[in-house]
């Protein structure tokens, strides 16, 4: 049965089958966006819990962006002394692209989206 503290943001139970399978709750499917094909990571730690997270390597809905979001933490992570913030040309230049589109950040996303 699911259960919650405030140690746990989603709790849920599987069964484990003679076979060593077990099927991930819907909830918890959603809350990491899990697909077909994802890959996962299971993490043991030292008090016997185990973390359950999406692979780093899991598939991308974009792989375009995955790629970029790599190579931004690699840069990151290598030269970190080169952090700081958005030039003002840039800024200019990302709200001449978005001049005119309207987001609803309150608006249900498509069923597809989710």
């Amino acid at each position: 049965m699911p259960r919650q503290n405030s140690a746990e943001v989603l709790v849920d139970e599987s069964t484990l089958t003679s076979r060593g399978q077990t099927t991930i709750p819907a909830p918890i499917r959603k809350a990491l966006r899990l697909g077909p094909a994802d890959k996962l990571r299971f993490s043991l730690r030292a008090d016997n819990t185990v973390v359950l997270s999406r692979s780093p390597e899991a598939t991308s809905l974009d792989p375009v962006i995955g790629a970029f979001l790599d190579f931004i933490e690699r840069d990151a992570s290598a030269r970190p002394e080169r952090i700081g913030m958005i030039p003002d040309d840039l800024m200019a230049r990302a709200r001449d692209l978005t001049a005119g589109v309207d987001v609803d950040l309150g608006a249900p996303l498509d069923p597809e989206d989710e």
